[in-house]
C-alpha cells in the first residue's frame, strides 16, 4: 500500500477564528475528514461547548475515535443531513469540501490517476456503486455529459467514446491508470503542468458521490440549524462548488421583495457580513494543494 502524506488543513486559524465566536455554544464541522478543524475548535471552547461532526468515510470516522473528549461526537453521515438537526440550534457550521490527502494518496480509494488502484472513488466505499460500475454501463452520451458537466472538459465526448469502445473491445476499465492511459490518448491539448486526467477524475468523483447535490442540501440545512449570529463558513476548492456556495449567499444577503404585494414588508435577508479569503503564499509554498481553495463566511441574521 502507498503511505498516505499527512493531511495538512486548508485556511485552518482563519476559518476557526471566523466561525466560533461563543466559545460556549454548539458547532458543527460537516466534514470531519482527518480532524484538523475539529481539534482547534474544541481547543476554542469552554466546558459548556459543544461539537458535532459529520463525515461519509468510514476511515475518517475512525480517525475520529482517537478524539477522547465528551463535547465531541461524530455520525457517520454525509453533511446533508444537517437538516436532521433542531432549528436554530447551533452557532456555527464549517464546511470543507476538500478530498483529504490520506484519500488522494490511498491506491486502494482509486480517487488519484497517479497510483494504480480499483477505479472506485466512492466517499464511503461501503455504500453504493463506484465508478468503475457505472462506467461499465454507462452509454457514450451519459458518460460525456457527467464528464463535461462536473469536470468542465472540452474533450469529453472523446473521452467517453474512448472509455466505452475500450469496453466493447477488452472489457470494462477498472483501474485507474487504464482510466488514465484512455483519458491521455483521447485529450490532445492540455494547460502546461496539467494532467491529462485531472478534468475527468474530478468530474466522476463528484458525479458518484453526488457533491454537488449533497453541498446544495447542506447550505439550505444550514438556514434551518443556525442561530441568529450564527456562522456559515465554507471552504472550496474548484469553481463548481465554490459557484453553488457564492450564489447560496448572495441569494440569502439581500432583502426579499414581493412583486405582487409591492407595499408589503420585504422578507428579510438571513446572511450579512459576507466575506472571501484565499490562502497565503506563505500557505500555499508549504501546502501546494491550499492553491484553489476560496473561503466565504456569512453571519445568520434571523432564523
Amino acid at each position: 500500500m502507498q503511505s498516505s502524506s499527512p493531511h495538512t488543513t486548508v485556511l485552518l486559524d482563519e476559518a476557526v477564528n471566523l466561525l466560533v465566536n461563543d466559545a460556549a455554544g454548539s458547532y458543527v464541522d460537516a466534514t470531519f475528514g482527518r480532524g484538523g478543524h475539529a481539534r482547534l475548535i474544541l481547543s476554542r471552547l469552554s466546558a459548556a461547548g459543544r461539537l458535532l461532526a459529520f463525515d461519509k468515510d468510514p476511515e475518517a470516522v475512525k480517525a475520529a475515535g482517537q478524539i477522547s473528549d465528551p463535547r465531541f461526537s461524530i455520525r457517520h453521515q454525509g453533511f446533508a443531513h444537517l437538516e436532521d438537526l433542531a432549528p436554530a440550534s447551533v452557532e456555527g457550521v464549517l464546511m470543507d469540501l476538500g478530498v483529504s490527502s490520506p484519500q488522494i494518496d490511498s491506491p486502494e480509494r482509486g480517487f488519484s490517476f497517479r497510483f494504480e488502484g480499483p477505479l472506485d472513488m466512492r466517499m464511503d466505499p461501503t455504500r453504493g456503486q463506484s465508478v468503475a460500475d457505472w462506467l461499465a454501463l454507462a452509454d457514450v452520451d451519459q458518460i460525456a455529459e457527467v464528464i463535461r458537466e462536473y469536470g468542465e472538459e472540452r474533450f469529453a465526448l472523446p473521452i467517453a467514446k474512448a472509455i466505452v469502445a475500450r469496453r466493447q473491445e477488452r472489457g470494462p476499465v477498472s483501474t485507474t491508470t487504464e482510466l488514465a492511459d484512455l483519458v491521455a490518448g483521447a485529450v490532445k491539448t492540455r494547460e502546461p503542468g496539467q494532467n491529462p486526467s485531472t478534468r475527468t477524475f474530478q468530474a466522476l468523483r463528484i458525479y458518484i458521490n453526488a457533491e454537488l447535490e449533497e453541498l446544495q442540501q447542506a447550505l439550505d440545512a444550514s438556514l434551518k440549524v443556525l442561530r441568529s449570529g450564527g456562522r456559515l463558513v465554507v471552504i472550496s476548492f474548484h469553481s463548481l462548488e465554490d459557484r453553488i456556495v457564492k450564489q447560496f449567499l448572495t441569494h440569502h444577503s439581500r432583502q426579499v421583495f414581493d412583486r405582487r404585494a409591492p407595499f408589503a414588508e420585504p422578507r428579510p435577508m438571513a446572511f450579512s457580513a459576507v466575506q472571501r479569503l484565499r490562502p497565503t503564499e506563505t500557505e500555499i509554498k508549504a501546502n501546494p494543494r491550499a492553491r484553489s481553495a476560496i473561503l466565504r463566511v456569512a453571519e445568520r441574521t434571523s432564523a
